[in-house]
């Protein structure tokens, strides 16, 4: 039976308040046959829940694609929902039925529509009232209940919306974090049933965020501006013209509210004797509120909601309680994660409990707090004294595993604590587990690392005085990030901040949204990312409107680098990070010992390679030739600066090797020699690496690519220092910044820069999901619209899974090594086709459930072509020897 599932609307279910011109629509098919594509759609849009009113007609469209297919119809009405329904056929001639009625809803459209004004309770010059947080609020009566209601709400700083004493939505840390001046999202939210009939009252709580606090570790603050603002409409949207009926304006009113201090990096101090019973509540004293003041700000910056919401996600609770030698009172999460920990006490009026938040404990298992630098991590509650009372942060989440309290009179009881998990709301689409303890923890680490990281942003770490969308660090992990999340709108958003705040001339900051100056911009390996990240994008989605989107973006970095070196084939002026934390520095530095030049001609001629491509899938056919042919004498000017005539790196480090071989800038007749070259370098090592931040992405790739499978594996099971699976040991549950972050001997790395939450080297995941488990896009039908399934399994590895879940649905690819025998199970999802490759040469009694499906053989070895359905392969292993 033919059915559909899993309908989207620019990547999510039902959503409201997009501002999407043309909205793109996506389906999943499901069907207990094999071989199932599509043969046609059918999309109808309606104007009313009861499918009347239609406004399009897509008709019977004889093709496949059912991801990221465009709305045709009229132009869009600005607040309104749309209904919409799909049919399909598929290739043996059935018909679905209509799936159900789904919709989306417009925002406010234009940023000229917005009739609010930005209000504020800070004034100008009052620093001193800049750590606290305001309460804002208006009374409104309403002579009879809308049948539907909505609020679109921003924000200078971040807001908390209350109406009738209710919070509004469950979203957290809005409006999030953009470039402020460039770009500013709203929200919207369905307030219909939190709206009554007479007297009303909506309030906010503003604070500091990324807009106004401290950010950075040299503890600037009000990096866009000072004071905090609220703007917001509430609009009846239950049919005919929408109707205003509350914007901010200078009839609102403000009081300071128990939020004494609020900030990203330092936490939260609580006054619940200062709190404001029933201030969002009707029928509430007016006595102590004054009137806002209206700001002058830009309302022309404001864009709908893009990235997915950060919520809570899960919640953790403690696993034991600690008291250290220092005589500290510990709670153990046993779990590094980012967030807040949720307060529930009973306590005097007047109580100040104070928790305390570090990732690890020291050598001698005391509270350690070093690493953080100069962020404080610390909550304070200043308890009211009325019964239970139940506490959580507003305006600033920690880094953590384990929390220190004190000030209870007391032992607080463990059951008082929880951990909220507090990220961006994306979808995990990944499972993977395989007969390696380590192995399996590790990729749950790398997991763990990306939650603790994606905050709105993709940032570097999130515990100490930084927390900071570094590009370089994105760049090197998006990879994996995608295959463990759907990122595509995460990634969208941050995409348009970095085209945002890239420089008329084309160069990219270190960090996005950039707060590091306009002297902070144009490494290699970081600035790469406004072409690496689009490319990979498209390719785990087949999302061409990104591409399109970013593609001026990513000209403009390769048009930089063109004209910044000696020659249009040769770029090395300006800083660069090099290879960031290489375990072959000097002593004292960073930076690994790999040629800096080397390595930014080495990017230079991979962007613009992928910017090749990226115009031919776009289109683009000068532009084309043009990439094209630079690449091309970008490689051919790396050869002449860094490769000697017999095929020697001019710097022989595992990194330069690494780039060179993954990148493709060697002749083929020297590969032999630097994959040599990389391989004994490991060796001398003792199974080693010493790669760094730019190395080490592309280190097993590399491996693998050329053959050396053995070597790779070897690795990534290497369980002494330097490795993934040292940081185990040691106790880690995410992936560390330093390889060494603890030693063997329980000390420590710097404690100027050692994040015990830092995903860059998690960026391994990509080759356990590519090349272990062997799930694999394909560049000419992105997205796994076809599926290359090339597993490359290793003795010391008796089985592996890993499962995917693509827009087209899931991906499943498990081996078994078992009885001298290789077993391969895949599942290919409705609307796909997959190659699989087996891996190795000779297949002795080869064996398929499946009738109809062929064995080829070719000089590469053996394969097969497969439609949608699960298969499942088996065959005598005669030899190791692999294809």
């Amino acid at each position: 039976m033919l059915n559909i599932a899993d309908i989207r609307t620019e990547y999510r279910e039902n959503p409201i308040g997009i501002d999407v011109k043309s909205p793109r629509f996506s389906w999943k098919l499901k069907s207990d046959r094999r071989n199932v594509l599509q043969h046609s759609y059918h999309i109808e849009v309606y104007a009313k829940a009861d499918g009347t009113q239609r406004i399009w007609d897509s008709g019977r469209v004889a093709s496949d694609r059912s991801v990221h297919v465009g709305y045709r119809g009229p132009q869009l009405e600005p607040r309104r929902r749309y209904f919409f329904r799909v049919r399909i056929t598929d290739n043996a001639g059935e018909i679905s039925s209509w799936s159900d009625l789904q919709y989306f809803e417009t925002g406010i459209g234009e940023p000229s529509r917005w009739q609010s004004q930005w209000i504020t309770a800070d004034a100008a010059d009052a620093a001193d009232r800049q750590t606290m947080s305001p309460l804002l609020r208006k009374v409104f009566t309403l002579s009879e209940v809308p049948a539907a209601a909505r609020v679109y709400v921003s924000a200078l700083g971040l807001y908390e919306l209350w109406i009738n004493g209710q919070r509004v939505g469950d979203w957290l840390l809005t409006p999030g974090w953009t470039s402020f001046g460039h770009r500013l999202q709203y929200q919207t939210y369905d307030v219909t049933s939190l709206l009554q009939r007479g007297e009303n009252v909506v309030g906010a709580v503003l604070g500091n965020g990324w807009y106004a606090g401290e950010i950075g570790w040299s503890q600037a603050k009000a990096h866009w501006g000072q004071q905090r603002a609220l703007l917001l409409e509430l609009h009846r949207v239950d049919g005919g013209e929408p109707s205003l009926m509350v914007a901010t304006d200078s009839t609102w009113s403000f009081r300071w509210g128990p939020i004494a201090c609020s900030e990203i990096y330092h936490g939260e101090t609580y006054d619940a004797r200062q709190a404001v019973d029933g201030w969002s509540s009707p029928h509430t004293s007016q006595q102590g509120w004054a009137a806002v003041t209206v700001l002058d700000h830009p309302k022309d910056i404001l864009v709908a909601q893009e990235n997915l919401p950060t919520r809570v996600t899960m919640t953790l609770q403690p696993v034991s309680r600690l008291r250290t030698p220092g005589g500290d009172d510990v709670i153990d999460f046993g779990q590094n994660l980012t967030g807040w920990v949720r307060l529930e006490v009973t306590a005097p009026a007047g109580t100040a409990i104070r928790l305390e938040h570090a990732e690890v404990l020291d050598q001698e298992g005391n509270f350690y707090v070093k690493n953080l630098r100069g962020a404080k991590q610390t909550v304070v509650y200043v308890a009211k004294g009325r019964g239970r009372e139940v506490f959580e942060p507003h305006f600033s989440f920690q880094g953590f595993r384990y929390v220190r309290v004190s000030g209870y009179p007391g032992e607080l009881p463990l059951e008082s604590l929880s951990a909220c998990v507090v990220r961006s709301d994306l979808e995990e689409t990944l499972s993977f587990s395989c007969s390696s303890p380590e192995l399996t923890q590790l990729q749950k680490n790398i997991v763990w690392g990306q939650r603790g990281n994606f905050v709105d942003v993709p940032t570097d770490c999130p515990q100490r005085d930084e927390r900071l969308g570094w590009t370089g660090d994105a760049q090197v992990f998006v990879g994996t990030a995608a295959f463990n999340m759907n990122v595509a709108p995460f990634f969208t958003k941050w995409l348009r901040d970095l085209a945002a705040d890239q420089t008329p001339s084309g160069s990219v900051p270190h960090v996005i949204p950039n707060v590091l100056g306009p002297s902070a911009y144009g490494s290699a390996a970081w600035a790469d990312a406004a072409v690496i990240i689009p490319w990979t994008l498209y390719l785990q989605y087949g999302d061409a409107n990104l591409l399109e989107e970013q593609y001026p973006s990513m000209r403009a970095w390769v048009e930089f680098m063109r004209n910044r070196g000696p020659s249009e084939t040769m770029h090395s002026d300006g800083f660069h990070f090099g290879d960031w934390l290489g375990l072959d520095s000097a002593p004292g530095s960073y930076v690994g010992a790999t040629a800096i030049d080397l390595i930014a001609n080495a990017f230079y001629a991979y962007s613009t390679g992928l910017l090749a491509k990226s115009a031919a899938v776009l289109g683009k056919e000068d532009d084309y030739r043009e990439y094209e042919t630079l690449h091309r004498r970008i490689v051919e000017a790396f050869q002449d600066e860094f490769v000697t005539p017999n095929g020697r790196l001019a710097s022989p480090t595992q990194t330069a090797c690494v780039l060179a071989l993954w990148m493709q800038l060697v002749r083929p007749e020297h590969v032999e020699r630097v994959v040599s070259t990389l391989e004994a370098s490991i060796r001398e090592r003792e199974t080693h690496l010493s790669t760094g931040f730019v190395g080490t992405p592309y280190l097993l790739h590399a491996l693998t690519r050329y053959g050396r499978v053995d070597t790779a594996y070897d690795l990534l099971l290497q369980t002494t220092y330097p490795s993934w699976l040292y940081p185990l040991s040691q106790g880690a549950t995410t992936i560390w910044e330093h390889w060494d972050g603890i030693k063997p001997d329980g000390t420590f790395w710097s404690p100027d820069m050692n994040s015990f939450n830092h995903y860059a080297y998690g960026a391994v995941g990509e080759w356990i999901y590519r090349v272990m488990a062997g799930i694999n896009p394909v560049e000419d039908a992105p997205g796994f619209k076809s599926i290359l399934i090339r597993p490359i399994p290793h003795a010391a590895i008796d089985w592996a899974r890993a499962a995917y879940d693509s827009l087209y649905g899931r991906i499943d690819s498990e081996w078994r090594l078992h009885d001298g025998r290789f077993e391969l199970t895949v599942e290919v999802p409705a609307n796909t086709t997959a190659r699989v490759e087996f891996p190795h040469r000779t297949l002795t009694g080869w064996t398929s459930d499946a009738d109809g499906v062929d064995l080829h053989q070719d000089p590469g070895g053996a394969w097969v072509a497969l439609g949608s359905g699960r298969y499942r392969f088996s065959y005598e292993i005669q030899s190791p020897e692999r294809r």
